[in-house]
């Protein structure tokens, strides 16, 4: 859950890079990312239809070879609460920087089109750092979340 006190600066998107909202990208290429970082893959057409029913999701690519470097998914009540699902960024030496950038990208559009909802997310161990450098708490007051897997 995000903390109140989280006024981090943007990061920098790198040269060469570009960060797209809801824009398609192939589910192979995010579910190849996902297996990269060793997290759940989802059927294509069940996670087609997440995509579909999602309220945004960005995407961060190599603008020359149109790699996925990073991916996150957000749903909302609308009213109360915001969720990021599937945030996974390319591994290597430049994961939490890529990391970083969709987190803060992503609340960033919930503050401003979603606001006075909470943001929660389901998220590897791997995006701890980054997670909490945006102002995310880990399990505030005891709040565990449960998922439902695609």
């Amino acid at each position: 859950m995000l903390g109140l006190n989280s006024s981090n600066k943007c990061p920098q998107i790198p040269e060469g890079f570009i960060l797209l909202r809801s824009e398609l990208v192939s589910v192979g290429k995010i579910n190849r990312l996902l297996s990269r970082c060793n997290q759940d893959t989802h059927q294509p057409k069940k996670f087609e239809l997440a995509l579909k029913n999602s309220d945004f999701y960005l995407t961060l690519l190599q603008k020359t070879s149109q790699n996925l470097v990073g991916f996150v998914r957000v749903t909302s009540d609308k009213g109360l609460n915001a969720n990021l699902w599937d945030l996974v960024a390319e591994p290597g030496d430049k994961q939490e920087k890529y990391m970083s950038i969709v987190v803060f990208k992503a609340i960033e559009i919930i503050r401003r089109e979603l606001p006075g909802c909470s943001i929660s997310v389901a998220a590897p161990l791997i995006s701890l750092k980054s997670l909490q450098a945006n102002g995310f708490l880990l399990d505030p007051n005891g709040i565990k979340i449960m998922g439902f897997r695609l």
